[in-house]
């Protein structure tokens, strides 16, 4: 792949977590063993607890280590649900949550019954506030986004926290696309919530800032207690029980650090790259349109509408380019569909079939930006056409 554009949906191992993993790797324990090895094990797990929790604003015991994002929204979303003192109850989901939420959510109502109140996005895909904490008093649940995964609109997660604690409602942010990005910081949005209300989990990827895939964390507040998906063995408070990956956190632990560290200066670097890409964009093509908030927006995100032209058809012209985008979230197994975020915009279901995602990461550089915009003529010409032939036909 010569011009990679889809950060969002896994980003480069970062060459300190891959060093950190081999140097963990060596130590050969199970973390839960009494023995020596084992013991050295723990040690470089805890201290990659530590680590991310210093990143991520928590206090280390409410870090709990999971394979990966879709595993800690399935544990905070159902784990939640389940340790609820009143069996009814509701949960308050906003339009446009990433597919980890709403299938965990579908699941909920089909098998448990559970209520679902929904909240709208924007025009711009922004939760309103107001319209979600008007959804939350008696509700048994409620969730968010941080950022979207789509078109990267950024929400007001404190705004978010403090109505769901005022309202005695336990929420759980979803801040994958958003951690090492824009500023995440478990204590200060929980700030002022009581008990296991409010802010209650958090949760975070490493491949999307440059672990490997295959590890991941869900925040959960010392005070919240959710039932747990895996059983056997205890570890991690109970909430996550299997033999903990040490080498794996370790990764994360590296990788998190570093992503903090260069976020400041990244994110002025990306947004600089994204306004140029879409200034190009529309010099090019000048009905195209950027989705999602114009300004409280992931600084490496850019989703453009193309009327007319079938995202799919896109995509693959611009692969044969050497040019790698997406037309939405990369978690749906490869099977096109029509965006359901661009719907939750007010959008009809041909403007969700017409999109690309350009996502910018550490190693996208103004010759990546000026590839794609070199390429971009052609593909979205023979795109056009196809879609004409195709709407003869029809």
């Amino acid at each position: 792949m010569n011009v990679y554009l889809d950060h969002a949906a896994t980003t480069p191992l970062r060459p300190e977590a891959r060093d950190a993993w081999l140097r963990a790797s060596e130590t050969v324990g199970n973390p839960s063993s009494i023995h020596g090895g084992g013991q050295a094990a723990r040690r470089v797990l805890e201290d990659a607890r530590e680590r991310l929790a210093a990143v991520l604003g928590c206090d280390p015991i409410e870090v709990v280590f999971t394979s990966g994002g879709t595993e800690s929204v399935n544990l905070a979303l159902k784990g939640l649900w389940w340790a609820r003192a009143d069996v009814s109850g509701a949960i308050v989901l906003p339009d446009g949550e990433h597919h980890a939420t709403l299938d965990a959510v579908a699941w909920l109502h089909t098998h448990e019954r559970a209520a679902v109140r929904a909240v709208p996005l924007s025009p711009t895909g922004r939760i309103d506030e107001a319209a979600f904490a008007a959804a939350l008093p008696g509700a048994a649940l409620a969730t968010a986004l941080v950022a979207n995964n789509e078109v990267g609109t950024c929400n007001d997660a404190a705004a978010l926290a403090a109505a769901a604690a005022a309202a005695g409602v336990p929420l759980h942010l979803d801040a994958v696309g958003a951690f090492g990005h824009v500023p995440v910081d478990f204590g200060r949005w929980r700030a002022g919530a009581a008990g296991a209300t409010g802010l209650c989990a958090l949760s975070v990827s490493g491949h999307k800032v440059g672990a490997p895939v295959g590890i991941g964390a869900l925040v959960v507040s010392r005070h919240a207690n959710p039932t747990a998906l895996l059983h056997g063995g205890g570890q991690q408070r109970a909430l996550r029980s299997g033999t903990q990956d040490a080498a794996g956190a370790a990764a994360f632990a590296a990788a998190a650090e570093r992503a903090v560290a260069e976020r400041d200066g990244e994110a002025v670097r990306l947004a600089a790259l994204r306004d140029r890409l879409v200034a190009g964009v529309r010099a090019l093509v000048p009905d195209a349109v950027l989705l999602g908030d114009p300004e409280h927006r992931l600084p490496g995100n850019a989703h453009l509408l193309f009327p007319g032209v079938s995202g799919e058809t896109l995509l693959f012209l611009l692969d044969q380019r050497g040019i790698a985008v997406s037309t939405g979230s990369a978690c749906q197994a490869g099977v096109p569909e029509p965006s359901h975020v661009v719907m939750a915009l007010g959008r009809s279901e041909t403007d969700a079939r017409s999109v690309l995602r350009l996502s910018l990461g550490r190693t996208t550089t103004d010759a990546d930006v000026d590839a794609f915009l070199a390429a971009l003529p052609e593909a979205h010409a023979r795109a056009a056409a196809s879609g004409a032939r195709a709407r003869e036909r029809s």
